[in-house]
């Protein structure tokens, strides 16, 4: 059974997030976000894809890229969050790729965080609208940077040649994954209506926002039962995968 964490996970002083599109994040991980923020945790964000292939309205066709930027901006600040790192692949074409896993193993190795959290590369069957092929592929090269390459020291000489040397990764979290793999839960109660806010800014992603907020206050209840909290407490669900703890061993 997973256990309420406590508010700030020991040792750790920086995140990482991965998503395929703005919005991705703020459905799978804010309140969690908004939780470590406000215990002092830095949070940055990384985007993949530029989001153009988004929304439901013809009139936000000409500007939808920066668009959907401003409102990335916008939630992510509401939770804390200050920088956010655009990759600008086209959206709907993201895929794994060499260049994509560079990119990554770069970002990483750069800022060394104790937590790298991204979508999960696994398809959902049970809602199968978690599992855009771009979030697969986001989760999918996330997993080959984060092993075995960002820890190696003979993967990517360019990177190192530049400064960024290889860097032993505690944590990798997943969001947005099959939920009998799910074995990790926050309590985030204190902080839905931070998510609830941040998920109000994407404005061109919601054609019924009254049905939107529903469903993710449901989920977000639905966990918490899972979890085993009290009633009335709302939680995000996560696999967490121990990369290099005292649980993993070098090499294997």
């Amino acid at each position: 059974m997973a256990q309420e964490p406590s508010k700030r996970e020991e040792g750790v002083d920086r995140v990482l997030c991965f998503a395929a599109h703005p919005d991705d994040i703020d459905f799978g991980a804010a309140g969690t976000i908004a939780r470590w923020t406000a215990a002092g945790v830095v949070v940055d964000y990384c985007i993949m894809t530029d989001g153009d292939a988004g929304g439901f309205s013809e009139e936000h066709r000409p500007d939808i890229v920066e668009r959907r930027r401003e409102e990335q901006r916008a939630a992510a600040r509401l939770v804390g969050v200050e920088t956010i790192h655009f990759l600008g692949h086209r959206d709907g074409y993201l895929e794994p790729s060499h260049e994509l896993v560079a990119s990554i193993v770069e970002l990483i190795r750069a800022l060394r965080p104790q937590i790298v959290l991204s979508m999960h590369p696994e398809r959902n069957w049970d809602r199968i609208q978690k599992s855009h092929p771009d979030h697969l592929a986001c989760g999918e090269a996330v997993t080959r940077a984060v092993y075995p390459a960002v820890e190696n020291p003979y993967a990517f000489p360019e990177l190192a040649a530049k400064g960024l040397e290889a860097y032993r990764l505690p944590w990798l979290w997943f969001y947005g994954g099959p939920s009998h793999l799910e074995n990790h839960f926050v309590d985030v109660t204190e902080h839905v209506e931070d998510k609830m806010r941040a998920l109000h800014f994407h404005t061109s992603q919601h054609p019924d926002v009254e049905r939107m907020d529903r469903s993710v206050r449901g989920f977000l209840t639905a966990n918490a039962t899972r979890a085993g909290l009290p009633e009335g407490r709302s939680a995000e669900a996560f696999q967490k995968v121990p990369v290099n703890t005292e649980a993993t061993i070098a090499g294997f």
